[in-house]
C-alpha cells in the first residue's frame, strides 16, 4: 500500500500550478507562484491537494502519516536534465593539469577528456558501473534532484556504449529517482577513427542503433557538435538516424564555438541544446522562433575557468532557460543543484526565482517531463523536498555549500 501523506503548516508552498503551464519564458520567469501557510496532500504516488491552511478539512483518511513543517518551504524537486554520472573513474589529474596551465582541448590533445574516460570504462564491469552510479544516484538525491537524465558517451565503442546504457536501464528499473537515457555515441571521436571520422558515424548508425531500438536502450539521442568534435553535418546525420528509431534529438553545442549546432538543433526539433557559453546574435534569435529549451550548466563553467554562458541575454530576449549540473568526471564533478541555483545567481544574474524556474519546470520540460514533474500541480508525481526552517527562497542560493533540504519524498514516499 503506498503511503498517504499530509504535510501540513507550510511556512511556503513553491512553485504550485493550477493550470499547467509546459515552461516560463522571459519575463514570466522572474515571477514564482506559491501559497504561505500551506497544505498538501499526497496518496498513490501523486499530488491530489494543496492550499492555505485555513481551508484544510482532513478526511477520514486510514494509515495517513502528517508532517509537521512549520517554519519550512516545500519544493517540487529539482530535474536534472544534463548529466554524465555513468563513469568509469574520477579524473583529478586533469584538474591538476588545469591549474598548472593546460586548456581543456590541450589536455584533450595529450589523450585526456572524454577519451580518457572511455579508456578507463572499457576495463570496468557492468556491476561496477551500476554500483558506483547508484552512489552518485544517492548523492543527488540528498540534494533535492527527483528526475535525471543520464547519457553515454564514455564508451565510444559498440561494446562501451551499449554497456553504458544497459547499465542507465538497470538505474531506471531499480532507483527512486525518475531517470531519462540519453545515447551520446558522438561525444568524440575515438582515436583509431581520426583519419576515418565516417567509419565511426557509420558504426553510430549501423550497429549501435540498431541495438538500442532492440532493446529500449534510450530516450534520446545527443551529439557534441563543436569545432574538433563533430560538424553540424554529422550531427545532422546522426540525429537523423536517432529520430529514425523514435528517438528524440538534443545536442551539447557553443561550449567553445558557434558552428551552427544551434541551427541543426532547431532543424531536428531537438528537446534542448546544452552548454551555449559562446552565442551570436543570430543564435538567439532563430531559438526565440523555436520551441527549443535552451540549457545552461554554470558549474561546468565554474569548474573550467570557461566564460559563462548569457543567460541574462537570452531570457531578456524573451527566452526560457533551464538549468543543469553536466555531472561528470572531467568538467563537473558535482550534481549538486543548489549549487547550481548559486551559480546562476552569482554568475549569471539571474534572481533565485528565475534560477528555481530554470531547475524545475522548465528542467523538466528539457527532460520530456513537464506534465509529470517541476511543479506543485494536482495529478502530478509527488517528487519534493522540504526544506529545514530557512527565511525565504533566496536562502538557499545565498548559503551555498549547505544543503537546507531536510526531507526528500519520491513517488509518494519519504526517500531519505
Amino acid at each position: 500500500m503506498m503511503s498517504k501523506i499530509l504535510i501540513k503548516n507550510i511556512k511556503e508552498l513553491i512553485q504550485v500550478e493550477t493550470e499547467l503551464k509546459t515552461k516560463v519564458a522571459g519575463i514570466e520567469m522572474k515571477t514564482l507562484p506559491s501559497i504561505k501557510d500551506a497544505w498538501l496532500a499526497i496518496e498513490d504516488g501523486v499530488i491530489i491537494g494543496f492550499g492555505e491552511m485555513i481551508d484544510l478539512e482532513i478526511t477520514d483518511w486510514v494509515g495517513l502519516e502528517i508532517l509537521d513543517a512549520d517554519g519550512k518551504m516545500v519544493f517540487p524537486s529539482f530535474c536534472d536534465s544534463h548529466t554524465h554520472l555513468v563513469y568509469a573513474a574520477s579524473r583529478e589529474e586533469e584538474f591538476v593539469d588545469r591549474i598548472n596551465g593546460l586548456t581543456y582541448e590541450e589536455i584533450a590533445k595529450k589523450g585526456g577528456g572524454i577519451l580518457n574516460s572511455a579508456k578507463k570504462l572499457q576495463n570496468k564491469s557492468e556491476d561496477e558501473l551500476f554500483n558506483d552510479a547508484w552512489k552518485r544516484l544517492e548523492e543527488i538525491k540528498r540534494t533535492g534532484t527527483g528526475a535525471v537524465e543520464i547519457k553515454s558517451g564514455y564508451g565510444l565503442s559498440v561494446e562501451g556504449e551499449l554497456k553504458m546504457l544497459r547499465v542507465i536501464k538497470r538505474l531506471k528499473a531499480e532507483s527512486e529517482l525518475t531517470i531519462k537515457a540519453n545515447f551520446l555515441g558522438a561525444h568524440a571521436i575515438p582515436t583509431k577513427y581520426k583519419e576515418n571520422r565516417s567509419d565511426y558515424i557509420d558504426l553510430i548508425i549501423n550497429e549501435m542503433i540498431p541495438v538500442i531500438e532492440s532493446e529500449d536502450l534510450a530516450d534520446y539521442i545527443d551529439v557534441f557538435c563543436e569545432t574538433n568534435y563533430y560538424t553540424p553535418e554529422e550531427t545532422d546525420r546522426v540525429l537523423q538516424a536517432g529520430i529514425a528509431i523514435g528517438l528524440t534529438p538534443k545536442i551539447h553545442v557553443n561550449q567553445f564555438t558557434s558552428i551552427g549546432g544551434i541551427q541543426v538543433g532547431i532543424k531536428n526539433n531537438a528537446l534542448s541544446v546544452d552548454h551555449l557559453e559562446v552565442m551570436e546574435e543570430q543564435d538567439i534569435q532563430d531559438l526565440i522562433k523555436s520551441d527549443v529549451m535552451p540549457t545552461l550548466l554554470p558549474s561546468c563553467s565554474f569548474f573550467l575557468g570557461i566564460p559563462y554562458a548569457p543567460a541574462r541575454r537570452l531570457i531578456d530576449s524573451g527566452l526560457p532557460v533551464s538549468l543543469a549540473t553536466d555531472f561528470n568526471p572531467g568538467s563537473t564533478p558535482s550534481g549538486n543543484m543548489p549549487f547550481v541555483l548559486s551559480l546562476a545567481c552569482i554568475n549569471y544574474k539571474m534572481t533565485p526565482e528565475e534560477a528555481i524556474n530554470a531547475t524545475t519546470i522548465n528542467a523538466a520540460y528539457a527532460m520530456g517531463l513537464n506534465k509529470t514533474h517541476g511543479s506543485i500541480a494536482i495529478g502530478k508525481t509527488a517528487n519534493l523536498f522540504i526544506t529545514k526552517e530557512i527565511s525565504s527562497v533566496a536562502f538557499i542560493p545565498y548559503s551555498f555549500g549547505t544543503n537546507c533540504i531536510e526531507t526528500v519524498i519520491l513517488n509518494g514516499e519519504i526517500a531519505n
